[in-house]
């Protein structure tokens, strides 16, 4: 395969890798706004305060999953532009997006290794405060929260290490309800589904960058040496 074939093709999967990256910077974005807006973690949030962790590190998720799905975006945008137009400047920030992509997703791949559980203590520290509070106020905002919270996950109180409930536990729970799960159970549930999703889409986005970074600075120096491209200038007719 001679050098001009090597770069069509590499063009051509430089094309389909950034509509790739584009979908997974969508799906990237909508897990962030999923942990942001979905029902489950706003009444998580309803329901916590400042003696917990959970408001810090729910920002935190926003914010970073927010600023990966723009950097996706954005490579993908810039490296399918560059690959049209030859464009050297764009392809170099195609490469940069993607760079920052990888090292950001191998830092959270190394926090999610290090801390497995740290999201999911504190949201269920969450619950268990409010389920505290609940147990020693019967009525107003307490009770409230607490009640949408076991709406929202379809379950509730949560079990006795000592297998029996006292009158305050066992009144949270009545009639129906009663015969729903666990709370700490449908939670774990909820947050462990939540955490495989996030687990498959940062696999795919380091196996994206890495394979967008390879194509980028082959098609850059390519573009900079100018003499393997199908566009090879700019062509006047003379009289």
């Amino acid at each position: 395969m001679g050098p001009w074939s090597r770069v069509r093709v590499a063009k051509c999967q430089m094309l389909a890798t950034s509509f790739f990256v584009l979908l997974l910077g969508l799906s990237v974005a909508t897990l962030a706004a999923l942990t942001y807006f979905g029902a489950h973690f706003a009444v998580i949030g309803r329901a916590s305060s400042d003696r917990t962790p959970y408001e810090a590190m729910h920002r935190w998720a926003f914010y970073t999953t927010s600023s990966l799905a723009g950097l996706l975006a954005l490579g993908a945008v810039l490296g399918a532009v560059a690959t049209v137009r030859e464009a050297g400047g764009l392809m170099a920030g195609s490469f940069l997006c993607f760079a920052l992509v990888f090292g950001a997703l191998a830092q959270v791949v190394f926090w999610g290794f290090h801390n497995p559980t740290q999201m999911e203590d504190a949201v269920l520290d969450v619950y268990d405060l409010a389920y505290e509070w609940a147990a020693r106020n019967l009525s107003g905002t307490l009770r409230r929260q607490l009640v949408a919270i076991q709406d929202t996950f379809l379950c509730c109180g949560k079990s006795s290490p000592f297998g029996l409930l006292g009158d305050v536990e066992a009144s949270l729970c009545r009639g129906q309800q009663a015969a729903r799960q666990d709370c700490l159970q449908e939670i774990r549930s909820f947050l462990t589904m939540h955490r495989n999703v996030a687990c498959v889409l940062s696999g795919t986005g380091l196996a994206l960058t890495v394979y967008a970074m390879l194509l980028s600075s082959f098609l850059w120096f390519a573009i900079r040496s100018g003499g393997s491209l199908d566009r090879k200038g700019k062509y006047t007719l003379s009289r």
